[in-house]
């Protein structure tokens, strides 16, 4: 008798499930955005969750306009130096760097990375330009909660305006320090992209969440029916089997910033202890709405939304923040 038809267990909209070479996260695309000129991108360091007392947003949802209690997610996000500005022209093989200017005074941190700075000699920007980027330099050294020195350096789009307006915004950029608010702010919706935590290799079934055997099943229930049929004679990439769980990157889409602002010490965000893992929010912060990928002190990064539907929202009115210690009893 043939087999009824029934839904397929397990989601395979993230394949392949493979571990990232690094736990750093790769913004593969960037949106399109209009009006003034602003950096599409920021960086910070993931804290840990409290919850919040605030009051509802959503229109559409049943406690709108009422005061409600939201998980909310701690990200420390100190202020990042622009070190390099970068300029892509479309070619045959798609974007290639042909201008690149660097600062002239480097910390010496960035030589941990980047053992030599080639300087180009200073020429005229090319007219073809298409894209604009910036290098950004985050800051480990200016929190205590990530016991590292070495600093973590990515590219930034510049988007808004004319490529003109880009370059000059850039330019005006190179050297300095450039804080959150430069991204977004509150009430605004982010892209969040990071590396998850790693559950190192693991079964099927908790891979994918395949419905266990009948108990009378021979020698054991924690395996899958069959590898395929006959022919084709291979095993199909559909067929869920054991590997690597976690340390994959995910983009969470349309996660909203609830609040920003610099820690004023043991009153505003830290929570009785510090929080688990990761001690006390010495910077700026900010609070997104929801859990972001990663486990504590991964490096988060943010991006414009490519798919926001829901307009963005001017006054968050956030009553109370949780400061109970998260170590338990």
């Amino acid at each position: 008798m043939a087999t009824p038809h029934h839904p397929r267990r397990g989601s395979i909209g993230y394949y392949h499930r493979k571990r990232k070479p690094s736990l750093k996260s790769t913004i593969r695309s960037w949106p399109e955005i209009e009006g003034n000129v602003k950096i599409q991108s920021f960086g910070g360091y993931k804290v840990g969750m409290t919850h919040v007392e605030m009051v509802d947003y959503r229109k559409s949802s049943t406690t709108a306009g009422r005061n409600i209690m939201a998980a909310v997610t701690v990200v420390e996000v100190p202020p990042a130096k622009v070190v390099c500005v970068r300029g892509y022209s479309e070619t045959e093989d798609g974007l290639r760097v042909t201008y690149e200017k660097w600062a002239d005074n480097l910390d010496k941190e960035i030589f941990e990375v980047i053992p030599e700075v080639k300087k180009k000699n200073e020429r005229e920007i090319p007219q073809d330009l298409t894209e604009v980027r910036v290098m950004l330099m985050l800051q480990p050294w200016l929190i205590t909660g990530v016991p590292k020195k070495i600093p973590d350096i990515y590219e930034a789009r510049i988007g808004g305006s004319t490529v003109d307006a880009r370059i000059k915004y850039a330019t005006e950029k190179l050297g300095k320090e450039i804080e959150f608010t430069d991204f977004s702010k509150p009430g605004n919706f982010v892209d969040v992209i990071s590396v998850t935590k790693g559950k190192g290799f693991t079964g099927h079934v908790e891979r994918f969440g395949v419905k266990l055997l009948p108990t009378k099943n021979r020698n054991h229930r924690r395996m899958i029916g069959t590898l395929g049929p006959w022919h084709p004679d291979w095993i199909r990439w559909q067929v869920p089997q054991a590997g690597q769980m976690g340390s994959h990157q995910r983009t969470q889409q349309n996660m909203r910033i609830i609040k920003y602002a610099k820690s004023q010490g043991q009153d505003d965000i830290n929570v009785k202890g510090g929080f688990v893992n990761y001690g006390l929010v010495r910077t700026n912060y900010v609070l997104i709405h929801g859990s972001v990928p990663g486990p504590i002190k991964r490096l988060i990064k943010f991006r414009d939304p490519s798919r926001q539907k829901s307009p963005s929202v001017e006054n968050l009115e956030v009553a109370y923040i949780s400061r109970e210690s998260k170590q338990g009893d």
